[in-house]
């Protein structure tokens, strides 16, 4: 627990503890994600509720996220297994046939999430590259925060309009099944929910592939285990919990005096939760580095999909694409090497989601 700043009086919390990251992310009743109780912070933040699941509070979230769960169980998912591995095998035959050497994001780490999210969704293709641009840049705190509302609010009115849409002619995604459980709440409500479950599920999916590959470029072992059907899903949450590419959750507001790691959090304060360094922070032998074990399911213990009643509804959608892109990209791609000097590839500065912005590999498929 650290202090880390006073803004126009408020106290502002970094917690990195494992156990006090847990505590604060399960305490519901003592904290409020509403960003618009921090308005006092900054005149930029809006003054209504942007939605999205992960910036209301009860009852509306609750009422909301019992609404979503069902198309996020490993049995609603169940129907978007043969999507991915169409998605992951189209994606690799585009990288075969371009010029070599390819950039992985562009051609794999984007377009394998991005086209199973809007098949999710039930948004049109033709809207992919706009909604990609608004998510990279949502993310970018170099931009400053009026461009990242800007982002926000642009995405919105996507939405809305396609909300709009469905209301007339609702299809069999997720925006229909919106409209239809959801009829009785307005369209930038639902909108801001779906924006949640799109924008979650883009840039974060997009640099665990991007992260996880260069790591695993640099590990002949841990490549092995990506390629082996029984261990890639362990391999799997090693990665999630070693990279955690979402690197603070949502700010919390205190709703009441509560005491975190035997400090006194009062009433009004803020707080940030590191989940980077929550994930390298239960005294384990190797913390900060990968190790790959766990057993076939590999330890869910870690924090990267956060914990408590917001933690990410697409949690299992992640870890679903994450498999399957794994393990279809070594398996096809064994000879797999970057294609410049470590030290070139152009890393995110700072993002709120951790990434790369270009990763050029060789496939090596002038050695096959």
């Amino acid at each position: 627990m650290t202090r880390v700043s006073l803004l126009f009086g408020t106290s502002v919390w970094l917690v990195s503890g494992h156990a006090e990251v847990r505590q604060v992310l399960s305490a519901k009743e003592a904290f409020s994600n509403e960003l618009t109780r921090l308005q006092h912070i900054s005149p930029a933040l809006p003054d209504q509720a942007l939605g999205g699941l992960g910036m209301c509070d009860p009852p509306l979230h609750t009422r909301v996220r019992q609404m979503l769960a069902p198309e996020f169980t490993a049995r609603g998912l169940r129907r978007l297994e043969p999507v991915i591995r169409n998605v992951v095998a189209e994606q690799l035959d585009i990288m075969s046939a371009a010029p070599q050497p390819v950039d992985l994001v562009r051609t794999f780490a984007w377009p394998v999430p991005a086209r199973t999210i809007c098949e999710l969704l039930g948004v049109p293709a033709a809207d992919l590259d706009a909604f990609r641009q608004l998510s990279t840049r949502r993310f970018d705190i170099v931009a400053g925060l009026d461009a990242q509302l800007g982002a926000v609010s642009s995405a919105q009115l996507r939405l809305e309009r396609l909300i709009a849409d469905e209301r007339r002619n609702p299809g069999s995604g997720l925006l229909g099944t919106l409209v239809t459980r959801g009829a009785d709440l307005d369209d930038r409500t639902l909108a801001g929910l779906a924006d949640g479950v799109l924008t979650g599920g883009l840039e974060t999916s997009a640099g665990m592939i991007t992260l996880g590959t260069l790591l695993l470029l640099r590990d002949p072992v841990a490549r092995e285990r990506a390629t082996d059907g029984r261990t890639v899903g362990a391999l799997t949450e090693e990665l999630l919990r070693h990279l955690s590419v979402v690197q603070v959750a949502f700010p919390r507001y205190a709703l009441t005096d509560v005491e975190i790691g035997g400090h006194r959090v009062s009433k009004g304060d803020v707080v940030l939760c590191s989940l980077l360094r929550a994930n390298r922070h239960t005294g384990a032998e190797a913390a900060a580095t990968m190790t790959g074990t766990g057993g076939a399911r590999g330890d869910r213990r870690h924090v990267a999909f956060g914990h408590g009643a917001h933690r990410c509804l697409g949690a299992e959608l992640a870890r679903m694409e994450l498999r399957i892109a794994y393990q279809a990209l070594f398996e096809r791609y064994p000879r797999m090497r970057l294609a410049i000097d470590e030290h070139e590839i152009p890393f995110h500065g700072l993002a709120m989601v951790y990434g790369l912005q270009r990763l050029p590999v060789d496939l090596g498929l002038r050695d096959s």
